[in-house]
């Protein structure tokens, strides 16, 4: 469903500036911008993706990965085609890769926002998850269903790269419970070279984030040759700890996909090994991807076990009141 998009500013009759995201594309008339679904046309900015949904799922809050936000808790998980990186090591191409603008777009499924809440609910969930590709390049259609999704009683979720302007982060603000950031490497080349992007824009979403009071999660796919150094993972998690130290950080496995298909899949011992940099830097919450082990939650006093998960699930909480059970230190986090 074609639609007038948001944060555009005209330049003269044929072009213009989309400022939705840090690309803050100029866009010529018939052109499109990065995200491959906002295109020009007859002077006005329009999406492509409104109400057009590649994916819809009810998948566990840990999927997102969420570990710290309403454990144990369902999300409707929604998402369009198109990103707006170009990432190599990208896990979910078939779908944040294709676009209008490609020429390669897939059958999508028609949803309007009401629909979408209305699922969620039938299904028992507690929040929507905007996922799988980037939310921001659909951000009017999450806009929308945000809200509405606020006003049945819903929270809502980002699984994001952060590549949002701050003005798009604010107008989403108060309807945003939670958010996951992926935070690729900590290198400006890394960043322009695999993603098409930059490094700062994301860090300053990371800051806003948390100065706006939106839950706080970041995930690092762990990839060999890419940002696995150890210089590399104590630069993010020291980062990371100078924001705050009980910030949820989730180290993911790699696997060979996309265009790093000759890249072996992440030992096991280099994830072991991020883990410890981690805690050196001084995080609290550091949790291990992709893998069947390192999920748990221990409580950073007296290290009792508080939440155990199963793979991309939840076994058990024994939280009271967010607080361990065993020693009453409070535990960050969304838990009612």
């Amino acid at each position: 469903m074609m639609q007038e998009a948001m944060f555009w500013e005209k330049l003269d009759d044929t072009k213009g500036v989309c400022h939705l995201c840090a690309h803050e594309c100029g866009i010529p008339e018939q052109g499109f911008g990065i995200c491959g679904v906002r295109q020009n046309l007859q002077g006005i900015l329009r999406t492509h993706v409104y109400g057009e949904v590649i994916a819809a799922n009810v998948d566990p809050i840990e999927k997102k990965p969420l570990y710290h936000f309403l454990p144990g808790s369902l999300a409707y998980s929604v998402a369009t085609t198109g990103c707006n990186f170009r990432c190599g090591f990208c896990q979910n191409w078939q779908i944040s890769q294709v676009s209008v603008a490609k020429g390669n777009a897939l059958p999508t499924r028609k949803m309007t926002p009401g629909e979408i809440v209305g699922e969620a609910v039938k299904n028992g969930c507690l929040s929507i998850a905007y996922t799988y590709t980037e939310p921001t390049i659909f951000f009017e259609y999450a806009y929308d269903t945000a809200r509405l999704a606020r006003e049945a009683g819903l929270r809502n979720v980002w699984v994001t790269n952060g590549y949002m302007t701050r003005r798009a982060l604010d107008t989403i603000a108060p309807y945003l419970n939670a958010a996951n950031v992926d935070l690729k490497s900590f290198s400006e080349e890394s960043y322009r070279r695999t993603c098409r992007a930059r490094l700062q824009p994301v860090l300053d979403t990371l800051g806003a984030m948390k100065e706006l009071g939106i839950w706080l999660e970041v995930t690092t796919l762990v990839v060999p040759g890419e940002n696995d150094s150890e210089p590399e993972l104590r630069h993010i998690a020291e980062y990371l700890a100078r924001i705050d130290v009980r910030i949820p950080w989730h180290l993911s496995r790699f696997h060979p996909d996309y265009e790093f298909q000759d890249r072996a899949a992440t030992p096991m011992e280099t994830l072991v090994r991020a883990r410890e940099i981690g805690r050196e830097a001084g995080l609290r919450y550091i949790y291990l991807g992709n893998v069947p082990e390192g999920s748990d939650t221990n409580c950073e006093q007296c290290r009792k076990r508080i939440i155990e998960r199963r793979y991309m699930g939840l076994k058990e909480c024994t939280l009271e009141g967010g607080r361990c059970p065993s020693c009453s230190t409070p535990v960050e986090g969304v838990w009612t």
